[in-house]
C-alpha cells in the first residue's frame, strides 16, 4: 500500500466508519502451495476490548476455505470509489497522471468458528444489511430446517485485525482550485466518477 503523510492520516474513527459504509470485503491469504487466494464477502465490524474484529462466513470445501487452514495470517480490503485523475488540471499539464481512491488494508489473524457462532453471525449479518426489523427476510422468518440445511455448506470465521493501514487519497496534495476543476470534471462523468466527486468533496470538505 502506497503510504504518504498527505493520503494516510485519517483517526481510527473515520477509517472505520469508511470500512462500515464499504463493508463488502475482499479476504486474502496464501495457500499452502505458495499460491495467493482470495474471496469476496460481506463483513462484520465490531470493537471489543479495544480490539477490531471483523466477523464473516464463507463456503466449506473451497480453495480459500483450505488456504486460511493453512496459513492464519490473512488481510482484508476495503475498497470504496475510485476515478482516473487527469493532469490536463495541473499546472503544468504535461505531468504525470494519477488515480484517486479510498481503500483500507486490515491485516490479521483469522480463527474458524463453531456452529451456534455461524447461526448468530448470520442473524446478526442479515439484520445489519437488511436495515429493517420488520423484513421477512430477516433470520427469525426461516424455517429450522432451511437454516440448518444450508449451514452445512457454510463456515464462520473471525479476524483480529492486528495492523489497520489506510489510502484516502482524493488530490490533497494540489491547490483549491484545481481540486475544485477536477470535482467538477468527475461530477459530469460516468456513475463511478460521480460518486469520486461526491468522496472528493467529503474528503477536502467542500
Amino acid at each position: 500500500m502506497y503510504l504518504t503523510n498527505h493520503f494516510s492520516n485519517a483517526e481510527q474513527a473515520e477509517i472505520l466508519a469508511f470500512m462500515h459504509s464499504n463493508s463488502f470485503a475482499t479476504i486474502c491469504g496464501i495457500g499452502e502451495d505458495g499460491s495467493p487466494v482470495a474471496t469476496h464477502v460481506p463483513v462484520k465490524i465490531s470493537l471489543r476490548e479495544n480490539k477490531l474484529f471483523l466477523q464473516a462466513h464463507i463456503m466449506r470445501k473451497q480453495a480459500h476455505t483450505a488456504a486460511f487452514e493453512h496459513n492464519d495470517k490473512v488481510m482484508a480490503i476495503f475498497n470504496g470509489p475510485h476515478a482516473y485523475i487527469s493532469a490536463k488540471h495541473y499546472e503544468p499539464q504535461n505531468t504525470a497522471s494519477t488515480w484517486n481512491y479510498s481503500a483500507v488494508h486490515a491485516k490479521g489473524i483469522i480463527r474458524f468458528l463453531g456452529d451456534t457462532e455461524l447461526f448468530t453471525m448470520l442473524k446478526n449479518l442479515t439484520a445489519q444489511f437488511e436495515q429493517d426489523p420488520a423484513s421477512p427476510s430477516l433470520i427469525k422468518h426461516m424455517s429450522e430446517d432451511y437454516i440448518q440445511s444450508n449451514m452445512k455448506a457454510i463456515i464462520a470465521f473471525e479476524i483480529e485485525v492486528t495492523q489497520l493501514q489506510h489510502v484516502f487519497k482524493w488530490s490533497q496534495n494540489k491547490p483549491s482550485h484545481i481540486q475544485d476543476n477536477i470535482i467538477q470534471t468527475l461530477a459530469k462523468g460516468s456513475l463511478e466518477e460521480q460518486l469520486a466527486a461526491k468522496e472528493m468533496k467529503k474528503r477536502l470538505n467542500k
